[in-house]
Order: C-alpha cells, then structure tokens, then sequence
C-alpha cells in the first residue's frame, strides 16, 4: 500500500509542515480581493514566518511540487465550496496506480487507493496516519477511510477520488479562505520514542496524540504563553503567532 519513491522524495519535502488555519485569519484580515495564496507567496510567506496553511494550501503546494517533478496528481475533495470542505490530492505512479495524498490531515505517507491492484488490502496498517492505523475500501470512485485509535475509537473520513478541474479546486479554495471559522486549529507531526504523533491546538487546547494514548498539555492563562508554546511545536514567527492569534480572541469576544 506504500508509494514508490518517485511520489515520496516529493512527499518528504513537507514533512515538517503544520496544517494551520492561523494564516487563513491572518490573511483574511489583510483585505484585498484573492484570499487563496498563490504557491510562489506561500513559499515567500514561508520563508519568511515558517507558516503553512490549511488543506487547500498544502493540497496547491503539493500539485506544484508533483508537478515539478513530472509527477501525475490531480486535486480531489469533499464537500467542495462548503464551509466543511476538505481538500487533498491524488499523485499516480509510472504503473498508473492512484495514491491518496492528504497534508491537511497530517498523514505520515501517501496512500495507494485502488482496489483492484494487487497490493491493495484492506486490512489494518500502522505507520500511515500518526496514533492510529488505517483501513482503506474503495468502492469505484469512493474512497472510505476509518481509523482506528488505541483507546478503541474509529472514527470515518469519505474521499472522492474522482478528479476535481483546477478552476473548481481554486473556487473551492477561495471560498474556503474566505469563510474562517473562529476556533482556530493547528496540526502538526513531532517524533515521540519510536513514531511520529500528531499534536494539535484547537481553540485555546492542545494534546498529543500518540500509540501509548493522549496526553493533554497543561492549560495557559496568556496569549503570550500560547505564543510561545506554538512557537516551539511549529516553528512559526512569534510576531505572527501574536497577531493571528489575537484575531482569533477577538473573533471570540
């Protein structure tokens, strides 16, 4: 079910990229008429402030990046031009096999998607998605993934793996960065012992989810600590963490 190296030395590169909805407020705050970033500033906003972006971000970053290397990827989603919308890619091997490419939910690896391959299972694996394993059944141009956590809970996630035209993707996407939604939410991918888990800020809360169970941090009382704290999971500009983070409380007052 693991992609070949031509997908993955591309895949690798945004290893340490969060998915984050604080540059989507940031943004959206700035004014102007084009809300979706274009790759050539998110690499430029990058550079500069360490940010990412939400799942249309890293799903435009990604085809770029597939596209550089001469790789076949098309971008997918679901509840497309809702404000419950989720974006991703699928990148296709030189044999033709489709492969799920998800950075807005932070999974370890891409993942191959078609049924009638031979390497194709749906059974359990671990290493795909942090502290969870993953079972794939795709049913013609549906792809359902369940995961399962070590405290026993499976939750569902629906993809179509039906290719989306770029101009709908980009619709999809404006729509989307014009429509924030006033919790905000960072993800991010940090080695703990042997794996990789999945650390996370929602709403003035964060934990990490792990094999071994989750393990809630210490509550904050001051948007400085929160800066600080997500300073040190992400990486990101404290200056940025600072203003994006005091549009969210203000959104919130």
């Amino acid at each position: 079910m693991k992609a070949p190296e031509s997908l993955l030395v591309v895949w690798r590169q945004f290893d340490d990229f969060p998915m984050e909805t604080l540059t989507k407020a940031w943004i959206f705050a700035q004014g102007g008429t084009k809300k979706q970033r274009d790759v050539e500033t998110m690499k430029c906003h990058r550079q500069r402030y360490g940010i990412t972006g939400n799942c249309f971000d890293l799903a435009i970053w990604l085809l770029d990046a597939f596209k550089e290397a001469g790789v076949e990827a098309y971008p997918i989603g679901d509840d497309l031009g809702t404000e419950d919308a989720h974006a991703a890619v699928v990148a296709v091997d030189e044999k033709g096999r489709r492969f799920l490419c998800d950075l807005g939910d932070q999974w370890l690896q891409p993942i191959l998607i078609d049924g009638h391959d031979e390497a194709y299972t749906v059974a359990e694996l671990a290493g795909f998605f942090p502290a969870a394993t993953v079972q794939v059944k795709t049913t013609g141009t549906a792809v359902e993934v369940l995961y399962h956590r070590p405290n026993g809970k499976t939750s569902q996630q629906w993809y179509s793996a039906e290719p989306v035209s770029m101009t709908a993707f980009l619709e999809a996407a404006e729509f989307s960065q014009r429509h924030v939604y006033p919790k905000a939410l960072v993800e991010v991918r940090l080695p703990y012992k042997d794996e990789i888990a999945h650390w996370e800020f929602e709403h003035w809360e964060s934990f990490l989810s792990t094999s071994d169970g989750l393990f809630p941090d210490p509550p904050l009382g001051t948007l400085a600590e929160w800066v600080e704290r997500l300073h040190e999971k992400t990486g990101f500009d404290r200056r940025f963490l600072k203003e994006s983070l005091n549009l969210y409380k203000e959104m919130n007052q």
